[in-house]
Parts: C-alpha cells; sequence; structure tokens
C-alpha cells in the first residue's frame, strides 16, 4: 500500500515544470464536424452537443489559467495551493475527453476476419482475402482520422529484435550428421522448421537456411531495409493504397516465384496500422485490430499479440460457420478472450460466426430436426440456421462466461451476444438484404459504444472542471489559499490512519484466495506430465514435432505457430491453479453489490471516510456558507481515487499473469538446457 499513502502525500503534477506551460490549442470546429459522418442525425445531434460542452469547458478552463498565471507572475513566493490550482488547471486543460476503443477481431486461420473488416469499412478488397491459405500474417490496425489520404504505416522490427529472432532460427535449424534417413525426413517435415526456412530464404534467399548466425548477420539482405524501421504509403484511393499495401501483409506462398520485392520483408513486419481519411461509416475514435489467432515465434512479435488483446476494450471472437461448433481453435481464442476480460481492461466479449451464407441445402433438411415450418429455399434455410445459431452459442457463451466472469461483469447483461453476419452476401445480396448479413448491426455496435464512452467521459471531465472553476472563482485573494493545504495536511494524516485499515481489508480480500491456490498447485504438480504431452500433440499427432519441442525450448515454454495451435507449456501448467482462483480472483475485483471478499467497496468506505472527515473540517473551519471549498476537496478525493481505482486495474493484470510469470522463470534454466540438446534421440 505505499503507492497509496504516496497518492495523500505528493502534489499531483510537478508545480515547476508545469507552471508557464501554454495549453494545447482546440480543435477547428469543421474538423470536429467531421467526426460525425459516421451518424445518424439523432446521435450526432447528441455528439455536437458533447463536443459543445467540451469546448466551452475547455474555454473557460484555459481563461481561468491565463488569468491565474498573470495574476502570479511577478510573485516570488507562490502560495502551494496556487500552484496545485494552476497545475490541475493545466491538466485538465490538455486532458484527452475520450482514449481510443480497440476493437479486437480475433480469429484463427482463414476465419474472415479481413473480409469482415473490408465489408464494415466498405472496401471489398482493401485487406487481403482468400479462401485457401492465410492471408493476414501480421496484426493490422484500422481506423479511420482526420487525415485526406489513406495511408499506411509498416513497422519493422529493429535491428536488435530481428538479430535475436535470426539466433533464435539458426539454433531451430542446427542439425547434426548422427541423424538418420528416417529421422532427417521427420525433421524436414516439422512445421517449425518450414517456418523457420522460409523466413530466412525470404530475407537472405535461397540457401540462407543452411548458414549459421554469424554467416547471416554478414549477408546481405534482398530488398534494402530502412533505418527508420518504419515504412510509410499513401494513396488518394482506397483501391491504390490496397495495391501497395498487400504484399506487406499477405502471407507469402512457398510456391509463388513471382514475387515482389517488398515479400521479402514480410518477416520483418511487427504490425501495420492503416488511417482511411474521415469516414461515412466508422467514426474517429475507433480502431479495428485484425488478430491472428496464435501470435509469432518472434517475441517481441508475440509480446505485441498479447499487449494488443489486453489493450482492447472489445473483442470479438471470429469463427466461420463451419467450425464453430466443436472446434478446438475456437475454444482456445474464446478461453483466451475471457482470460483477457479477468486480467485487463477488456469489458464485453461477443462471438461473431462468419460465412453463414454457407449452406448445403439437400444435407440440412436432412438433418434439421426443429420447426414444423417447411422449408422453402435457400434463403429461409440459412435464416433458419443463422437463427439456431444464436440461440444455442448464447446460451453456451452465457454460460461459460458465468463461470469465468465476476456476475456483475456487463458483458453478462448484453442481449447481443452472437451475431451471425456473412461478408459475401453483403456485397451481392443474393440470398440476404444487407440487414440480414448483420454487418450494419455491427456498426451500430461500434458507434453505440463510442457515443456512450463519449457521453459518460464528459460527463466525467465537465464536473470535475465545474468543481475547480467554482473554487477558483470563489477566491477574492489568493491569500486564502494558504488554509486550504493546511486542511488537506490534516486529511493527509486522517488518511495515513486509515490506510492500515485499508491494508489489513485487502489482506484479508487475497487471503481468500490462498486455500483455491493450494488445491491448484497440487492439482497442477499431478497433472503436469499429460500437461506437457498434450501440448505438444495436439496439433501434431504422436510424431513430428521433434524441433517443435526444440522451438518450444527456445522461448521459453512457448511457441507461436502462425498456422497451428499455440502452445505455452508455462500457461498449460498454471491452468489447474487458474481453475481454482478465477472465482475468488474475479469476486475480488468485482465493481458492483459489494461482497466480503471485494475490493472496491473497501475502496470506496475509505473514501467516504475521508469526505465525512473534510465536512467535519469545513464545519470546524466556518464553511457553512462557502460549500465552494468543501465540495472541491471532496470532489479532489473523488478523482485521487478515480486515480487508484485505474492504479489498480493495471496492477490487476500484473497480478494475474504473476503465476505463468512465476513457472515460466522458475523452468527458465531447464528450458535452456533442453535447447541445447542435438543429435539421436534429442526429442
Amino acid at each position: 500500500m505505499a503507492e497509496t499513502k504516496d497518492v495523500f502525500g505528493q502534489e499531483p503534477h510537478p508545480v515547476e515544470d508545469d507552471l508557464y506551460k501554454e495549453p494545447t490549442r482546440k480543435r477547428r470546429k469543421s474538423d470536429r464536424d467531421q467526426r460525425f459522418r459516421a451518424f445518424p442525425s439523432m446521435e450526432q445531434s447528441a455528439l455536437k452537443e458533447y463536443e459543445k460542452l467540451e469546448s466551452r469547458t475547455r474555454r473557460v478552463l484555459s481563461n481561468t489559467y491565463q488569468k491565474l498565471i498573470q495574476s502570479v507572475f511577478l510573485d516570488d513566493s507562490i502560495p502551494n495551493g496556487v500552484k496545485y490550482l494552476i497545475n490541475r488547471l493545466l491538466a485538465l486543460i490538455e486532458k484527452p475527453t475520450v482514449d481510443p476503443i480497440y476493437i479486437g477481431l480475433f480469429g484463427s486461420t482463414g476465419a474472415g476476419k479481413s473480409s469482415l473488416i473490408n465489408a464494415i469499412i466498405q472496401q471489398a478488397m482493401f485487406l487481403p482475402v482468400s479462401g485457401e491459405s492465410i492471408c493476414t500474417s501480421c496484426i493490422v490496425q484500422v481506423s479511420s482520422g482526420c487525415c485526406v489520404q489513406y495511408e499506411a504505416k509498416i513497422h519493422l522490427l529493429s535491428d536488435q529484435e530481428w538479430r535475436e529472432e535470426l539466433k533464435n532460427l539458426t539454433k531451430l535449424l542446427h542439425r547434426t550428421e548422427e541423424l538418420g534417413r528416417e529421422e532427417a525426413d521427420a525433421w524436414n517435415r516439422d512445421e517449425a522448421v518450414e517456418e523457420a526456412t522460409w523466413k530466412l530464404q525470404m530475407i537472405y534467399g535461397n540457401g540462407a537456411e543452411s548458414k549459421n548466425y554469424e554467416e547471416l548477420l554478414r549477408a546481405k539482405p534482398k530488398r534494402k531495409i530502412p533505418t527508420s524501421r518504419v515504412i510509410t504509403l499513401k494513396a488518394e484511393e482506397a483501391e491504390e493504397l490496397s495495391i501497395k499495401l498487400d504484399p506487406y501483409i499477405r502471407t507469402q506462398r512457398r510456391d509463388w516465384d513471382g514475387e515482389a520485392a517488398e515479400m521479402h520483408i514480410w518477416p520483418l513486419i511487427k504490425h501495420v496500422e492503416v488511417t482511411l481519411p474521415k469516414s461515412d461509416l466508422i467514426p474517429e475514435g475507433v480502431v479495428l485490430v485484425d488478430i491472428p489467432g496464435t501470435g509469432d515465434f518472434n517475441s517481441k512479435r508475440d509480446e505485441m499479440w498479447k499487449k494488443t488483446i489486453d489493450k482492447c476494450s472489445v473483442i470479438w471472437v471470429i469463427s466461420d460457420i463451419e467450425r464453430v461448433s466443436g472446434g478446438r481453435a475456437y475454444e482456445d481464442l474464446l478461453n483466451e478472450s475471457i482470460k483477457a476480460c479477468q486480467r485487463g481492461f477488456c469489458r464485453e466479449v461477443a462471438l461473431v460466426v462468419t460465412k453463414t451464407d454457407k449452406l448445403h441445402l439437400p444435407e440440412y433438411l436432412r438433418e434439421r430436426k426443429a420447426g414444423n415450418q417447411a422449408i422453402q429455399s435457400q434463403r429461409e434455410a440459412v435464416l433458419e440456421r443463422n437463427e439456431m445459431i444464436k440461440l444455442q452459442r448464447t446460451r453456451i457463451l452465457k454460460e461459460k462466461l458465468k463461470r469465468k466472469l465476476p456476475a456483475d461483469f456487463k458483458v453478462l447483461e448484453a442481449s447481443d451476444l452472437v451475431y451471425t453476419v456473412s461478408a459475401q452476401e453483403y456485397w451481392q445480396q443474393a440470398l440476404l438484404t444487407e440487414e440480414e448479413t448483420e454487418i450494419p448491426k455491427l456498426r451500430e455496435y461500434i458507434r453505440k459504444r463510442l457515443l456512450d464512452k463519449k457521453r459518460r467521459t464528459v460527463t466525467k471531465y465537465v464536473t470535475e472542471a465545474f468543481g475547480l472553476l467554482l473554487l477558483t472563482d470563489s477566491f477574492n485573494s489568493t491569500q486564502n489559499l494558504p488554509n486550504e493545504h493546511l486542511h488537506m495536511s490534516v486529511l493527509r494524516r486522517f488518511a495515513e490512519e486509515k490506510v492500515e485499515l485499508l491494508e489489513k481489508a485487502i489482506a484479508q480480500c487475497f487471503a481468500c484466495m490462498e486455500q483455491p491456490l493450494q488445491e491448484g498447485v497440487r492439482t497442477a504438480r499431478t497433472s503436469y506430465c499429460c500437461i506437457l504431452r498434450s501440448c505438444l500433440v495436439r496439433s501434431k499427432g504422436n510424431q513430428g514435432f521433434h524441433q517443435t519441442l526444440k522451438a518450444v525450448c527456445l522461448k521459453n515454454g512457448i511457441y507461436a505457430s502462425r498456422t497451428l495451435a499455440r502452445i505455452d507449456l508455462n500457461e498449460a501448467l498454471t491452468q489447474p491453479i487458474y481453475d481454482q482462483i478465477d472465482p475468488v480472483f474475479g469476486s475480488i475485483f468485482r465493481t458492483g453489490k459489494p461482497t466480503g471478499s471485494a475490493l472496491m467497496p473497501h475502496i470506496d468506505a475509505f473514501k467516504h471516510s475521508l469526505q465525512e472527515k473534510m465536512t467535519e473540517i469545513g464545519i470546524r473551519s466556518g464553511w457553512k456558507y462557502d460549500s465552494c471549498k468543501k465540495n472541491f476537496l471532496i470532489q479532489e478525493i473523488s478523482a485521487i481515487l478515480g486515480g487508484l481505482e485505474d492504479h489498480i486495474l493495471r496492477r490487476k493484470r500484473r497480478i494475474y499473469e504473476s503465476l505463468t510469470a512465476s513457472v515460466q522463470s522458475d523452468l527458465k534454466l531447464c528450458y535452456e538446457e533442453a535447447a541445447q540438446i542435438t543429435g539421436k534421440k534429442a526429442c
């Protein structure tokens, strides 16, 4: 709880550095209005009111800031209370009202993520799509902005990051002459070996796979790599940018000889940011993220894969209609999404079933069991099946979410947890209308999330600014302010006394995890051999994973292939522990009705005790007829503790991930030793 004490013992901003800083200028009215193009008229009116209220508030804050600065400019000894006010004003003036909403499209190979994004942004072939193979080779972020052109930034691995991967790739490909013919053939068929070979060939040409690390460091890449490690593409039209962008983000086929020069740097690409001009469909402030299903063998790309998932406040699990029932990949992705809710900032999860126009009518009619009404057409069959899929998957998904998440979690109250979409029918409309493809429904979902977030954020911002302005206006001279600092000192002493009680309450919260934690550890210890075996063979059968096992060891227990299921031994070993502690962990961090083990009610009780103390100080100090001072300081308590809540949310993720990190740390030396083993029967 040292962090809590710091909150009450320090000024919220470094005064000397910020005191005479010029506040940023506001956005021009015409630019603000352009942001509303994606909204219908009623929502536009609401957004304009929010923008107007925010703009007026910032203007008043800026004027107050300038007057306050002018009044103290020549004063050698500025009272601490005045410094506090100046810095709070500046912080509010420059505070962004709405952070971007990241919506992650999380799906396995061929699920239709890129096709779905193309339909949502109304650009049929903007991101590469294919019905036969993997297309998107990296994380791609798509958003609209205030630019006039279509723009893409391709971010590459740094030189150090590529050297790290190069070292691991060459280790992975190392082989000895001790292998027999049968073992060598199995080795070469290994998916990890194929992937490593292909990456090296793309960068350095044929034969690169037989060279060692030092030789490849001296080798010249097939294409010049920009020193900035960022490639920027611009175009007037979407199609033009799409053509330029395609070779960078499309996974290249090994048997394709007509490759462009840009394709040679595919293994170096970290992620891609695409910005559209002002859009009539996607509002500014929303980022659609195409997230590959498994991460990447490169440590930095895999780390970014995890961070991107945790950055998303909304995750759509994408699964095509043929794999949504009983597919292992779908279950793994759904579990990963729920974990994002448990550990991070994600608040909503939905299942988006794609390619729902695909239906073999005779087969469907033969297997159809529900409904008395006769099916007359393919269209009726598609609509009926879509409705059945929604009902079934909503029930299953809600049950799964209830088992894993706290009872007050917002997603459990959602009316729509499952969407059945067809990007192909959105363009053709041979069977379904535009509304029936549910693409417009997803756009509405996006707009409502942004509108709701804007409303809540602006309301909070204006309330905070109003309290600060009332206090500033109530002072006839700056001489009144030092007394307020004295009152804050009283509050700090009071807070320090209460912190001890809060620490005990928090300790009790986490003590609730002790028993399930021990039970989970016992379960993990007895089942780790089975876990190890199942992780290694679940995608490869019982043979042919010679180098996959080595790849797992090289990456400290994790192998993230772009084509196979993700292998994470550390996570698998800790899963029995998580199964035991998840319900308790969720109840500790729940935000709704208080429970015995919930943390936030203790924080709220702490806040109320401080506010009561403030009222008591106000009465003693004669604030009966000057409520501005009292209201401001009470509001400051809420603001400070609001910051504490954000801090708790960030630490929550670190706590949740600590089990897996601990296992990985304990096994690190074992992984390193195992990775060095080569030769016959190394597996």
